[in-house]
């Protein structure tokens, strides 16, 4: 029965590490990030391709008024202009104009610049992302080979405990599952030095003395925990 306890609490161990596993941590961390960086790119994506737009429209909008100003130029070189007032509204209008284009220009060195910003922000993220593909991969792989090694020696526990399950009373397994149940995971304990290894109390002498009379094959319990307490050489009776 002790070793059976033994080995549910490997078995448990066992369990217990494989859930606690710090590439499950790390993985966890390395795909919300790349979740952001994948959530960013594309924000990124949507922006450039508002600002590739606005800046196409600004550099349509430069090419519009430099070529109402190489028009307005023409009529001024050809001498089509006679009239001294509309002489002086055309050449009044080119000067608007340049100010109009030099306006245009800056919107779209605004535009540039920010596209610019936007463009090595991506690569950035790119580089990131697949960087961080490479780490997810080696700390997925150093995860599987661990969660593959504790697989490896639950297996053998579990086989040696059903070895051992084999050579128990169907009734004394049945009280014991139930103490597990209600003990956590412990249903059997040894008995050292008087003292029970389950709740690690001290019995009484009126238990220990009860203990000592028991026939050697009489299931005794830990009067404290209720767990089945095996005894041994070192149980002090």
């Amino acid at each position: 029965m002790l070793e059976l306890a033994e080995l549910d609490a490997e078995l448990t161990r066992l369990e217990h590490r494989r859930r606690g596993l710090p590439e499950h941590v790390e993985i966890e961390r390395l795909e919300h990030r790349d979740g952001e960086l994948r959530a960013e790119l594309a924000t990124l994506q949507a922006l450039e391709g508002d600002l590739k737009r606005e800046q196409a429209k600004a550099e349509a909008d430069v090419e519009q008024v430099r070529s109402r100003i190489d028009r307005d130029r023409a009529r001024l070189d050809a001498g089509q202009v006679n009239s001294p007032r509309e002489l002086e509204n055309l050449q009044s209008e080119v000067e608007s104009l340049h100010r109009r284009q030099s306006d245009l220009e800056e919107v779209v060195l605004d535009v540039m610049e920010r596209r610019e910003r936007i463009e090595s922000r991506q690569q950035e993220a790119t580089a990131e992302l697949a960087a961080l593909g490479t780490e997810l991969q080696r700390v997925t792989a150093s995860r599987d080979a661990a969660l593959a090694e504790l697989a490896e020696q639950a297996a053998k526990a579990a086989d040696q405990r059903a070895s051992v399950v084999a050579d128990e009373p169907a009734d004394l397994l049945d009280l014991y599952e139930r103490l597990r149940a209600q003990h956590g995971g412990v249903g059997a304990a040894a008995l050292r030095r008087g003292v029970c290894q389950g709740c690690h109390l001290t019995l009484n002498t009126v238990d220990l003395n009860a203990i000592r009379a028991a026939a050697d094959d009489e299931v005794v319990r830990c009067e404290e925990c209720r767990r089945i307490l095996v005894r041994t050489s070192e149980s002090g009776l």
